[in-house]
């Protein structure tokens, strides 16, 4: 085993040995600082997305979706990283494939980091609705179950992006998942929000091209997910004219 198959490997062990692995390495050396501790806390109205106030979420249906995903996450966390830390044993070619965008990832920093993963991941997955896929509506699949299948919607392309990213080095508290509704066809969506700088851009399955929250136009901000579970937007405005789709990016 060469060095680089040796880090990988370690790499693996240490992320099992922190238990799920939410927060990868750099987060499990912090383990027990006021760091870990603000990695987990609920994002305060400066820090999320558009910059506006949001409250947890205690019930319904959406908490109840990301949590079962969020199940789901903890034995994919613990294959991808096995995975990670020896390629040739790896069973899994949607682990694989979905490792070799998060290899892209980690070879590029700050925005072009962003960048190379949101583009991969919107070539790697086809558009494809619930209802079509599975025969009913609305399913939340986690990044091996829509790898393995080559298609999702919206929300399955979102949290591909949110693993990958946070694997490829990305601090958790940078990564949301947001839930827009549509003004335009009263639809609801969902994005990756990743904050760069300060700034939060929006990685999304219809563009390639990654643009600011506020830049965003025509779409109301309902809820902000990430590791401190679903957060509503509180009497959230809209946010007028709509940015022009990327025909290069078809979506359901």
């Amino acid at each position: 085993m060469g060095h680089s198959a040796c880090a990988r490997a370690w790499r693996a062990i240490v992320i099992i040995a922190c238990g799920m692995g939410w927060f990868g390495p750099v987060a499990c050396a912090r383990a027990g600082t006021l760091d870990a501790i603000h990695a987990i806390l609920p994002a305060s109205p400066a820090v999320a997305p558009f910059g506006l106030a949001v409250a947890p979420v205690s019930s319904g249906d959406l908490l109840r979706k990301w949590r079962a995903v969020m199940r789901r996450l903890e034995d994919e966390r613990v294959q991808l990283a096995l995975c990670d830390g020896d390629r040739e044993r790896c069973a899994s070619d949607a682990a694989l494939r979905f490792l070799a965008i998060v290899d892209a990832g980690r070879s590029h920093e700050g925005r072009a980091r962003l960048g190379q993963v949101n583009r991969a991941i919107n070539l790697a997955i086809h558009p494809m609705s619930d209802l079509a896929q599975y025969g009913e509506e609305d399913v939340w699949s986690s990044p091996l179950v829509t790898f393995d299948r080559g298609a999702g919607d919206c929300e399955d392309y979102a949290i591909a992006k949110w693993i990958a990213l946070q694997l490829a080095g990305v601090a958790a508290e940078d990564l949301q998942i947001v839930v827009l509704r549509d003004a335009m066809n009263g639809e609801d969506h969902a994005v990756t929000a990743a904050r760069l700088d300060g700034h939060w851009l929006m990685l999304d399955n219809r563009r390639m091209a990654m643009v600011e929250d506020s830049a965003v136009r025509n779409y109301r901000p309902l809820f902000s997910i990430g590791e401190a579970g679903v957060m509503r937007y509180s009497e959230p405005p809209m946010l007028a004219a709509a940015p022009q789709q990327d025909a290069s990016v078809a979506t359901p």
